[in-house]
């Protein structure tokens, strides 16, 4: 019955989402062709997540749907936002620092940090003002598509004079029309009394879908939506990050741990380890404190090697988490997509990435994160065949723990000369236009620990199984959301209606006062004596 219903759930999405590109191409794109850019209607039509982005702010209303997508198709492109470069934004506004990400809350959102006292009014730059807004939030949504952004408007040393309502209510268009889903909470801190009144307004315009998002908060209050490691100073944190114009700031991604310990160098080649294993090799006869772990035994002859390392192979994925879901790249294919999931327990420390390679030329790839000292990964950078796959392992060291806020980076790039190339001069080398990247996040399990572990280390039977009830359990709480949603909006059109009706009910009293009222006064003036003449 279960699987019934969700087989019905996932049947309307992909109607509702049929029926909005329908329309959308009738009613809209028949008489205006010149109305959008190509690139974003383009996109609609392949793009099924972000049909559903609209249809699920607006609550799965397919009118309601449309009219956003044609409001924020028409702001791109008035603002030219496919077209928005760091090249097209002046400088000036770049080194002033007044619009930034840097950093992350406690839930592993992207924090978008708006300085109040370095903005000042000014109808001369406010349309360079949006598109400067623009650029950050098309650049956060190419890197980490999906992920909702926390808006900090820190209001420190600000007063009336930096406060340019119409800027913030471009802002908040910004969340609730141009960018669907993007925003987490938006955190309003050290905001002077002076301003309750101007925020009153603000409150107005975030409407009821958005207002539980805002957040007021002190610089002791601000701590329990942001960890020291991402609060500046005068917020009492310990962030010793300063902005500064160039390079713009972006996640710090370092090389990995490798499996003996850190890299020395970040662009080391994989194929110079055996010249440093051998090295390690030799000092290990020296001394027993170097090269606890080597990672190959030089004195086996060939086949007994072969034979090991096949064995090393599989316990070196044994037990680490299998990815569910694909990115499909223009160069690799990138398993899981989106999601690294780590849990407190032993048999969840491990997690797989599986890169194939679509190309037909050999791969040059490597993998970075914002944690290095918390992560071993191996193989951090080698090359993949032509339709090959690669597995690598993510274990955390020791014993960290992983956390919302880390990232990891897949750099892939074409080689020319396929076997002929070092590795290290490669990467020196070759253009930044030719490397794809791909982000990941981390994310940390609590309640489905043992799920999980089942996920990654029963037998194939019962992994399956356990697989299938898991993936079962997530459609059963995507159907239970939808069906929410569309509860709230019979319940919400039912308050319009029943309204309504109060209105004409209001209407229709007032009319009945007036028609006795005016009775009583005809009858008055018949039942009155006439004067004499």
């Amino acid at each position: 019955m279960a699987e019934l219903e969700q087989h019905e759930g996932a049947q309307d999405l992909e109607k509702k989402i049929e029926e909005t590109r329908l329309r959308f191409n009738n009613e809209f794109l028949q008489d205006s062709t010149d109305k959008y850019d190509s690139q974003d209607v383009e996109r609609l039509q392949k793009d099924d997540s972000l049909v559903e982005g609209y249809l699920q702010w607006r609550l799965y209303v397919v009118d309601d749907a449309l009219k956003m997508i044609d409001e924020s198709l028409q702001w791109r492109k008035e603002y030219g936002v496919n077209d928005i470069t760091e090249s097209t934004i002046p400088k000036w506004m770049f080194e002033i620092g007044a619009v930034y990400l840097h950093g992350y809350d406690k839930e592993g959102n992207k924090l978008f940090w708006f300085k109040v006292k370095l903005h000042v009014k000014d109808a001369k730059t406010i349309m360079d003002k949006k598109k400067y807004v623009a650029f950050w939030l098309e650049r956060y949504a190419k890197k980490e598509p999906g992920m909702p952004l926390t808006v900090v408007f820190d209001m420190a040393e600000s007063g009336l004079g930096n406060i340019d309502m119409e800027f913030v209510k471009y802002i908040i268009n910004c969340f609730k029309v141009y960018y669907p889903k993007f925003l987490s909470k938006m955190i309003i801190v050290d905001m002077p009394w002076i301003m309750n009144a101007a925020w009153k307004i603000v409150k107005s315009w975030l409407g009821p879908e958005a207002i539980s998002k805002l957040k007021f908060a002190s610089r002791s209050e601000i701590q329990g939506f942001i960890g020291l490691e991402y609060l500046p100073a005068h917020m009492g944190g310990t962030d010793p990050f300063k902005y500064s114009y160039p390079p713009l700031p972006d996640d710090d991604f370092q090389t990995p741990t490798c499996e003996n310990g850190p890299i020395a160098d970040e662009d080391e080649a994989e194929s110079k380890e055996g010249e440093i294993d051998s090295k390690d090799a030799l000092e290990s006869s020296f001394s027993s404190e170097i090269a606890v772990k080597p990672k190959k035994v030089n004195f086996l002859e060939d086949s007994l090697r072969c034979e090991d390392n096949d064995k090393g192979e599989s316990s070196r994925t044994k037990g680490a988490r299998k990815p569910l879901t694909t990115f499909k790249g223009p160069l690799l294919d990138v398993s899981p997509a989106e999601e690294l999931c780590f849990g407190s327990a032993e048999t969840e420390k491990k997690c797989l990435i599986i890169l194939g390679n679509v190309t037909k030329n050999q791969l040059a790839f490597k993998v970075r994160t914002t944690a290095p000292e918390k992560y071993r990964v191996k193989p951090s950078n080698s090359c993949c065949d032509p339709g090959a796959s690669v597995e690598i392992v993510v274990s955390l060291h020791g014993g960290s723990q992983a956390s919302p806020q880390d990232r990891f980076l897949v750099m892939a790039a074409e080689m020319d000369n396929a076997g002929s190339q070092d590795l290290t001069q490669f990467w020196k080398e070759v253009p930044k236009a030719k490397v794809m990247e791909h982000r990941l996040r981390c994310q940390v399990l609590e309640g489905a620990k043992q799920a999980a572990s089942a996920l990654g280390d029963g037998p194939v039977e019962k992994g399956a199984a356990d697989q299938q009830e898991f993936s079962s359990a997530v459609l059963n709480d995507n159907l239970y959301f939808t069906s929410l949603m569309r509860l709230m909006t019979c319940s919400a059109r039912t308050e319009q209606k029943l309204n309504a009706c109060l209105w004409v009910q209001k209407v229709l009293i007032g009319l009945v006062l007036l028609l006795v009222v005016l009775n009583l006064l005809c009858l008055h003036l018949l039942m009155a004596p006439q004067r004499p003449s």
